[in-house]
């Protein structure tokens, strides 16, 4: 098949397979096209019924994106799949410490997460911005522990990590802050879920005024 050597045709095709199967389910224009980005990323249809959006989610995360605020993500995976190009559009940048020689120093110390150590690092960083956590749950769990104390301001927080010990947890924690959140309430998600719920809300901004 012809279709399968073009790589612009392969995706118009997903999406048009996607939005077949998504059928006629009601959703908000912008949180449609987030979860559809979601399902191309991971081929799980559940996904249509599993993402939830507090009500500003996807206003705070374009106003963040357009003001040119930081994106702070929890592992390389992440950073790494994010669409760079258009951030730097706005001047965003995508900001990851966990691979950071203090970070790596005091987890070794402490006997603690670098996860929960790159929060802690990047709370300054991250006011007015974006997190997106796509694999740690204990990194979720200490950004919640930061809004709750008033050390840390995010605009949005896109909460999806993945795993059987503390994902769920870590999600439930998150929709209980003030903050606008993009989250699920199971075991999945992962960091192709964060980019792509990232992504999805750069190539909206990207558009313009909407």
């Amino acid at each position: 098949m012809a279709i399968l050597n073009n790589p612009g045709k392969i995706e118009a095709r997903s999406f048009e397979i996607i939005d077949r199967s998504l059928g006629d389910i009601k959703l908000p224009k912008f949180q449609k096209e987030v979860i559809k980005r979601v399902i191309h990323a991971t081929s799980d249809l559940n996904y249509a019924k599993e993402l939830l959006f507090h009500p500003q989610a996807v206003k705070a995360g374009l106003k963040a994106i357009r003001a040119g605020k930081n994106i702070i993500v929890d592992v390389a995976m992440v950073k790494a799949g994010i669409n760079k190009k258009i951030l730097s559009n706005s001047g965003g940048k995508v900001i990851c410490l966990i691979n950071n020689k203090d970070i790596i120093r005091r987890s070794s110390q402490l006997k603690t997460t670098r996860a929960i150590l790159t929060m802690r690092k990047s709370k300054r960083l991250m006011n007015g911005g974006i997190v997106a956590i796509g694999n740690a749950p204990t990194a979720l769990f200490e950004l919640c522990d930061l809004v709750e104390k008033g050390n840390a301001k995010p605009a949005l927080i896109v909460g999806v990590p993945v795993g059987f010990v503390g994902a769920v947890e870590s999600k439930k924690r998150l929709v209980t802050l003030k903050v606008p959140y993009i989250t699920n309430q199971s075991r999945k998600g992962g960091s192709s879920v964060a980019c792509a719920i990232v992504n999805a809300l750069l190539k909206i901004a990207k558009r313009g005024k909407e």
